[in-house]
């Protein structure tokens, strides 16, 4: 336990969601958590109870990223253990014709750049740990396409060559480079995406019992306590009710 409690971790996006959830879980596990988000206020309401450390971030900007590595070198992660790279969002259902370019460089920036700006921002000192990880949060939208998803679909399949690059990149190096793939989380993506619509956001959800956030905690926690030899590539977790993007077991109200 004595190991593990000398190990820190960054996690972006730690508002709400799969980030508020991973903050949670590593925090008792005993890491050292320091959390970044826009939201400064609800990231305290996450933090605080678990004594993790809190910093506004906002992934998208490299003035607020140096900010934010400059609270961790002062809060004392120097030397960094993991960095989860959880910040991003699905926004519309455009498609290809009909593409919003703001909605989709939107996408883009929060999350490929965003991935991009935290990795090469933290990669030394996870190097100077001497056991370094990097944890990319990706999706099934990395691996599959649908009708309406074409600008969040092509940021994760960037999000994915992205980490595959990385890892061929760090090879060896004392840092391991995993994807973390979520299908159907029930978290306030879906209310993000529609913009508000709670009704619509629900529907997605509708019939079938989704993930949670702490699942896919669960799957980061676990890559990240493997021997530090052994590098999970990457993890695709679905719901029992989700075979793809698209097929989704779906029952009756009075099944």
């Amino acid at each position: 336990m004595e190991e593990i409690r000398s190990r820190t971790v960054v996690v972006t996006g730690g508002s709400a969601g799969i980030g508020a959830a991973t903050v949670r879980r590593l925090a008792t596990d005993g890491w050292s958590v320091l959390a970044g988000a826009r939201r400064l206020d609800l990231l305290r309401e996450v933090c605080e109870p678990v004594g993790a450390a809190a910093a506004g971030l906002d992934v998208t900007d490299e003035a607020s990223v140096a900010e934010f590595v400059d609270v961790a070198d002062r809060l004392g992660f120097g030397k960094l253990n993991l960095l989860v790279n959880n910040a991003g969002a699905a926004l519309g259902v455009d498609s290809v014709e009909g593409a919003q370019e703001d909605l989709w460089r939107r996408m883009f920036e929060l999350n490929v750049m965003g991935t991009l700006h935290l990795t090469r921002a933290f990669l030394g000192r996870l190097r100077a740990s001497g056991d370094g990880h990097v944890v990319n949060l990706g999706s099934v939208a990395g691996f599959e396409t649908y009708p309406g998803g074409g600008g969040y679909t092509a940021s994760k399949h960037a999000v994915r060559a992205l980490t595959k690059t990385l890892r061929r990149e760090l090879l060896g190096e004392p840092v391991r480079v995993t994807e973390v793939a979520p299908g159907l989380v029930e978290t306030e993506f879906s209310v993000v995406r529609f913009d508000g619509d709670r009704d619509r956001a629900d529907s997605i959800y509708r019939g079938m019992t989704p993930l949670v956030a702490d699942d896919v905690a669960d799957c980061i926690a676990w890559a990240a306590s493997r021997p530090s030899h052994v590098n999970i590539d990457e993890i695709v977790v679905r719901p029992r009710d989700q075979a793809t993007a698209t097929s989704v077991h779906r029952r009756e109200e009075n099944d």
